[in-house]
């Protein structure tokens, strides 16, 4: 048997206030003077990004976050950085949530690997190295800091640029910067970190590497959303580095499978669309479900039902095609023989109950 030989972020720097210490860090650089490249959700445009270190030579780009990351989006922000730059900048930033974390990872891989990024949607096709890349949170849970991949929604399929290119050099983990999000979206991308837990804690791929990040995790989720912390910030920032590091040496499973259908056809938001999924699953994952609805119900979210039945049969089918090409999800729930129950109306049950 080969065991995986996955990479780790080299540097990670962790605390509130330590974003002061991005210009040191970017100062580091041997070739600084090459220019720096921001990608900084929208929503940070009157806050966060005003205080970053950008000089002359750099280039800031407010990322429009309001759909998925998609390829054709990742290709013009590539392009739009080259128009910049005379040769490759020193860095690329990507700031915000797991969205605007994926474009710097893509657009950092892009600016060395030809072709366009749905070219490279799936398990290590990338090439070349990446340009030096720096991941900033300012929304927590979705574990993008930590993963080797960045999802996109491309021309046929919505995959990810799953390699060990992908992943960031360094990151930097300020919990001041996760301290104004909007609830909904604080619990809709939280509830990603406690599921990326539960699949990976209730997979065929678990082991002790996994779990012992995993177990943590969902201990830390609980504290959050369970019982309110004060310290609720650092706690929800760790939950998701160390959910991200429960799934990179295991899988996610079926709720994200079915999560990246409703992204594909109803550009549902990553985090929305786990919890929609995760909510008829208790069947496979009852404690967890258990739980969920439980914080759910204690937060006051609204979690929204009934989306199925406006779905014509072709947005039906397209969804149940793109769940179902995720086999190292499903091997995680059900082992090699996946398909013989993962069935194309096996899939389609659990999108008639959403």
């Amino acid at each position: 048997m080969a065991h995986r030989n996955f990479k780790v972020v080299p540097n990670l720097l962790f605390g509130s206030g330590c974003i002061s210490q991005l210009g040191d860090i970017l100062n580091k650089l041997p070739n600084r003077n090459k220019g720096i490249v921001f990608i900084v959700d929208q929503s940070q445009k009157e806050t966060s990004a005003k205080n970053l270190p950008i000089e002359k030579t750099d280039l800031l780009i407010f990322a429009d976050t309001s759909n998925e990351p998609s390829t054709v989006y990742v290709d013009q922000l590539t392009e739009q950085v080259k128009a910049h730059f005379p040769a490759l900048p020193a860095c690329v930033i990507g700031m915000g949530g797991g969205a605007s974390m994926d474009l710097g990872k893509s657009v950092s891989l892009m600016l060395t690997n030809d072709g366009g990024s749905a070219k490279y949607q799936g398990w290590d096709l990338i090439q070349n190295p990446a340009v030096y890349h720096i991941g900033i949170p300012t929304l927590s849970g979705s574990g993008a800091e930590v993963s080797r991949t960045a999802v996109l929604l491309g021309p046929e399929k919505k995959l990810g640029l799953n390699s060990d290119y992908t992943v960031f050099d360094q990151i930097i983990l300020d919990p001041e910067l996760i301290s104004s999000v909007p609830k909904n979206q604080w619990f809709y991308t939280g509830m990603d970190c406690y599921i990326h837990c539960v699949e990976s804690l209730d997979g065929k791929l678990n082991n002790e590497f996994s779990r012992s990040y995993g177990e943590k995790s969902l201990d830390l989720c609980k504290e959050v959303f369970v019982d309110n912390h004060p310290d609720k910030n650092e706690k929800l920032m760790i939950a998701s580095y160390m959910g991200g590091m429960s799934i990179a040496y295991s899988q996610v499973g079926a709720c994200h499978a079915l999560s990246y259908g409703l992204s594909f056809v109803l550009h549902t938001p990553h985090g929305l669309g786990n919890c929609i999924a995760f909510d008829v699953l208790d069947d496979i994952y009852p404690e967890g479900v258990e739980t969920f609805r439980g914080m759910v119900d204690h937060h006051k979210i609204d979690i929204p039902k009934g989306i199925a039945k406006s779905l014509t049969e072709e947005q039906m089918q397209v969804m149940v095609k793109t769940a179902r090409a995720l086999p190292p999800l499903w091997q995680n729930v059900y082992g090699d023989d996946w398909e013989s129950v993962v069935t194309e109306d096996f899939v389609r049950g659990y999108y008639e109950k959403m």
